[in-house]
C-alpha cells in the first residue's frame, strides 16, 4: 500500500522559491519511491499576484476568507486519509494554528513541519504591516512541539526547533544542478562587453542592497563603461545607479537571466532574521559557476569558504576590494565559479539530499 502525503503550503504550486526548492522539486523522487501525494495551497494564483502589492484590501480579504474555507474542507476531507501532513511554514497566515492542532490532536496525523526562515520572528513586509499583529508568530514553537518531525533549512533553525522537539532534520534548501541550474546546458548570450554584477531576490530582500549602496556607487564611477549592475526581482529596486538594469523575475527565464551574471552578490545585515536564511541566492549563483560575494552571516559562512569558492565581506572596504579584484580578473572569477559549483553539487544539490528528504517520511 502506498503512503499518502498532503503538502500544505501558503503559495500556488510552482510560484514561490521556498516551495519549489524545498519540496516541489522532489516530487519525482517521491513518485519513484512509491509515494502518493497532493499539494494544497492557501492562496490562489490571482490572490498571490496581488498579495504583496499596496492596496487591493477587498480582494485580499476575499482571498483570505477563501483560503480559510479551503483549509477547513481539506482538514475534514483530505487529512483523515493521509499518512503524513507536510506543512511548509504554516497552514494559515493569520491566527492560531488550528489546522495543525486538529491534524494531530483530532485526526492523529504525523506532521512534517518545514521552514527555511526564522518565522517565529516578526518580519512582515512594508506592504502588509496591518497584518503583522495578527500573524501569531508564537505558533511556530507549538507546531514544532506537535510535529512528528521538523525539517529546517539550516543549523540555526534546527537549534530553535530542538528546544521543542528532538526529532529535527537539517534539510537544506537545494538546487537541481542537473536539469535546471546547470551552466553546461544553458547558453549565455554575450551581447555587450560589460562585466555584470548581479543580484536576484524578492521584494522583501531588496532592502539588503541598500546596505552596500555606497560600494555600488563607487564601483559605478571607478569602472564606468566596464561594468553594469543587473537586478532580477518581482519589484523594481529604489536604488538609482546609472548602469543599473532591472529585469522582472519570471520563472520561464530565470536561469537564462541568471547566467548573464559574471559576479553574484548576496549582502545581508547581521541580525537574528538574517541568521535564519538558508543562503539560497549564493547557492543559485554558485550552482551556475558564477563568482559569488556574500556577507559572512549565518549559513553563508558554511556554504562559502572565503577565497576558495567565493568571498565573504563584512565591511565596505572588503566589498569594494573583492568586487574590484573580481572585475579585473576573469581567471579568478572562473576559478571561484568552478569551485562554487563543486560545493553545491556535493553538498546542496537535489541529488546529494534526496535520501535525506525521503527520510522525513520514514
Amino acid at each position: 500500500m502506498r503512503n499518502k502525503i498532503l503538502f500544505i503550503c501558503p503559495y500556488p504550486a510552482g510560484e514561490a522559491p521556498s516551495q519549489r526548492f524545498r519540496f516541489e522539486q522532489y516530487f519525482h523522487v517521491l513518485r519513484k519511491n512509491n509515494f502518493e501525494f497532493n499539494q494544497y495551497s492557501f492562496w490562489s494564483k490571482k490572490n498571490w499576484a496581488i498579495l504583496y502589492s499596496n492596496g487591493n484590501y477587498l480582494r485580499k480579504t476575499i482571498g483570505l476568507l477563501a483560503g480559510y474555507s479551503k483549509r477547513l474542507f481539506q482538514l475534514l476531507w483530505y487529512v483523515p486519509t493521509a499518512d503524513y501532513v507536510f506543512i511548509h511554514r504554516e497552514a494559515t497566515p493569520l491566527g492560531p494554528p488550528w489546522f495543525e492542532w486538529m491534524s494531530v490532536k483530532v485526526f492523529n496525523k504525523k506532521i512534517i513541519y518545514d521552514f527555511d526562515d526564522a518565522i517565529w520572528l516578526a518580519n512582515t513586509s512594508e506592504e502588509n504591516k496591518l497584518s503583522a499583529w495578527l500573524k501569531w508568530h508564537s505558533k511556530v514553537k507549538w507546531i514544532c512541539k506537535w510535529s512528528y518531525k521538523v525539517s529546517c533549512g539550516n543549523q540555526y533553525l534546527c537549534d530553535f526547533a530542538k528546544e521543542y522537539n528532538q526529532n529535527v532534520v537539517l534539510n537544506p534548501t537545494t538546487i537541481d544542478t542537473e536539469n535546471l541550474h546547470n551552466p553546461f546546458i544553458v547558453k549565455r548570450d554575450i551581447i555587450e562587453d560589460l562585466i555584470t554584477i548581479g543580484w536576484t531576490g524578492t521584494h522583501s530582500t531588496l532592502k539588503y542592497l541598500e546596505g552596500i549602496k555606497p560600494v555600488l556607487e563607487i564601483l559605478n564611477k571607478q569602472f564606468s563603461g566596464k561594468i553594469k549592475f543587473l537586478i532580477i526581482s518581482n519589484k523594481k529596486p529604489s536604488i538609482e545607479i546609472s548602469s543599473l538594469q532591472f529585469i522582472e523575475w519570471s520563472k520561464s527565464t530565470e536561469i537564462d537571466d541568471l547566467v548573464k551574471f559574471d559576479i553574484g552578490i548576496m549582502p545581508l545585515t547581521d541580525d537574528t532574521w538574517s541568521n535564519g536564511k538558508c543562503g539560497f541566492k549564493a547557492l543559485q549563483y554558485m550552482s551556475l559557476g558564477i563568482a559569488t560575494v556574500a556577507s559572512p552571516v549565518g549559513v553563508n559562512k558554511i556554504i562559502i569558504e572565503n577565497g576558495v569558492n567565493g568571498y565573504l565581506c563584512a565591511s565596505y572596504e572588503e566589498w569594494l576590494t573583492k568586487l574590484s579584484l573580481l572585475i579585473n580578473n576573469e581567471e579568478l572569477r572562473n576559478q571561484l565559479g568552478k569551485m562554487g559549483r563543486t560545493k553545491v553539487v556535493e553538498s546542496y544539490s537535489l541529488l546529494s539530499n534526496a535520501s535525506n528528504f525521503l527520510w522525513l517520511f520514514s
